[in-house]
Order: C-alpha cells, then structure tokens, then sequence
C-alpha cells in the first residue's frame, strides 16, 4: 500500500538483498540493539545518513551519534552534501563558497570518524565534477573519508559515466547502482533512472571495475520513480557556475554527452509520474526495482 508506512531494513530483506542504506534514532539506544540484531540476523550490511556537524558546535553530537552508529553494526556513513549545482546557484562564487562550506564541515567531521573508525562516504550528487570531488579527496587524505560512487549523476555534468569512475575509483568507499537513459529537449536533454539494463551505462565494466578496487564494496541499488531530470545545457543559467580556470566544463565534453543523447538516446519515452496515482507510482516503482535485481543476478554477479 503506497500510504502506509515501512520498515525499509526489513523490506530490503524481503527481497533478498544483502544492503540497505537508511536512517536510524541513534539517540534511541532500544532501536540501536534492535537494528543491530536484525542485521545480524539478516546477514546483511547497513549505510546510514548522519548529520554532519555544520560548525564547531555541532561536534559533540556527531560524535554522539558516531559512538551509537558503531554499536548499531553499520559498515559505513553516507552523505549528499549538495543539491544540483545547475539549479542551485547563479554564479560561480556561490557555487564555491558552497564548496568550501562541504569541505570545512568534512575538516570537523574528520578527526571525529577516524576516533571512531567510521568511514563517511561522500555521493557524487550533481554538486561537483569528477575531477574537482577527486582532487578534494586527495587533499583530505584520510583513510576515513571517500566517495559514495552514484553511477549516472554526473551525467547532469556532461560527464561520460566511465569517465566520473576512473577519476573517483581510488576513493570509492559503497555505490549507488543505477542506469540511465537520456533524451533530447528543446534545452539539453532529459535524464532518467530507468531499470538496470534498460539504459546506456556499461555496467558490466563499471561494476567489474569497482569489484577489482576492492570485492567488498556494496552495491546499493538506487531506483528513483519520478519524472525526468531537464539538464538545460543550451542555458546560460547551467553555465554559470563553472569557471574556464577554477572550474572548467570543457567543450568536448558537452559534445561527447550530446552524441550520447543522439546516438544512444531512449527508443521509448522516458518515464513520467505525471497523472499518476500513488498507487500506479509504486507498481512502477516495485516492477522497476524487480527488474534491476533479475539483471543484478544474471548479468552482473551482484
């Protein structure tokens, strides 16, 4: 029932998945022992979301929280620290000041995740380019902090998928698996999840690729049911937040994504949400998701 609530620890094992990336009371040392017990009775592994600490302030209780997702039995820490850079800003000095803002909270977050031998994954979320999240992580320079590899976002960023994984696959901590399929509108083109398999990402090689790095990275399947993304490349608004220097978006990569939409584009419309009941929403959802885990199965060893 699409109104009724869940648990989505046990839902992800009613379907026979081995991860599930959720939030948890970490406050509430009852659900901690609970969702540690499922686990391990589960025989699977856990990413949570934690707030980060946005100040000095904001310290003692990332470290409370920290201390409480250690005793839940988690593998590791997720975050999305930025919106979509394209839509969120108007210049390239707002963009960077953000930017700077994610890095001081990663200075505080830090010292607290290495006390406790916590790994924070950071996600690829639309808010930077492969190379500027890479060369961030190679200042950071810690065993503790690394990259939640989201395999189709950076195509928001006229990124060719294989290119955003060469570039962050040596800070890759846990994934979000996903494919994806484009196609043109009168200001770029529309970007969709679609189910694995029915889009143009090679995920036989990236998934292959990821595996070498290290066999024990989860794979966390990311179906998002909505309408398509509008990635509105010809707009002066999408260019505004990139820097010829500091922060180049070069012309051969626009062109090679834009080929993408023309020669590997969607033969079907993409998926719209649109009109739809909640309802009708969740069986696209669920029939989406079952898809995506047959070809996990069969085609990706997953």
């Amino acid at each position: 029932d699409a109104h009724q609530p869940f648990d989505f620890l046990d839902y992800c094992h009613s379907l026979g998945l081995g991860v599930a990336e959720t939030r948890l009371d970490l406050a509430n040392a009852d659900a901690v022992r609970n969702f540690r017990q499922r686990l391990e009775t589960y025989n699977m592994r856990a990413i949570l979301d934690v707030p980060l600490p946005r100040d000095e302030a904001g310290v003692p209780a990332f470290d409370a929280a920290l201390k409480a997702a250690q005793e839940a039995g988690i593998y590791g820490l997720h975050a999305a620290m930025t919106q979509r850079r394209y839509e969120q800003f108007d210049n390239f000095e707002a963009f960077q000041k953000d930017f700077d803002r994610c890095q001081r909270v990663i200075t505080l977050a830090e010292p607290v995740l290495r006390k406790h031998r916590v790994r924070l994954a950071i996600e690829n979320h639309k808010g930077w380019r492969a190379a500027e999240q890479a060369a961030w992580m190679k200042r950071v320079s810690s065993e503790w902090v690394g990259v939640h590899f989201d395999f189709g976002n950076n195509v928001s960023l006229c990124e060719d998928p294989a290119e955003t994984l060469r570039l962050l696959l040596p800070y890759v901590f846990s994934c979000h698996i996903k494919d994806m399929a484009v196609e043109p509108y009168e200001d770029g083109f529309l970007l969709s999840e679609v189910p694995l398999g029915e889009g143009f990402l090679n995920l036989p090689y990236m998934v292959a690729a990821i595996k070498r790095r290290n066999a024990e990275i989860p794979f966390d399947l990311e179906i998002i049911t909505r309408d398509p993304l509008k990635i509105p490349v010809f707009t002066d608004k999408y260019w505004a937040t990139f820097d010829d220097t500091a922060s180049p978006l070069p012309g051969r990569d626009l062109a090679h994504v834009l080929g993408i939409v023309l020669q590997k584009g969607a033969k079907t419309p993409l998926p719209r949400i649109t009109g739809m009941s909640l309802d009708a929403q969740l069986k696209l959802e669920d029939d989406s998701v079952a898809k995506s885990i047959d070809y996990a199965r069969q085609h990706l060893e997953l």
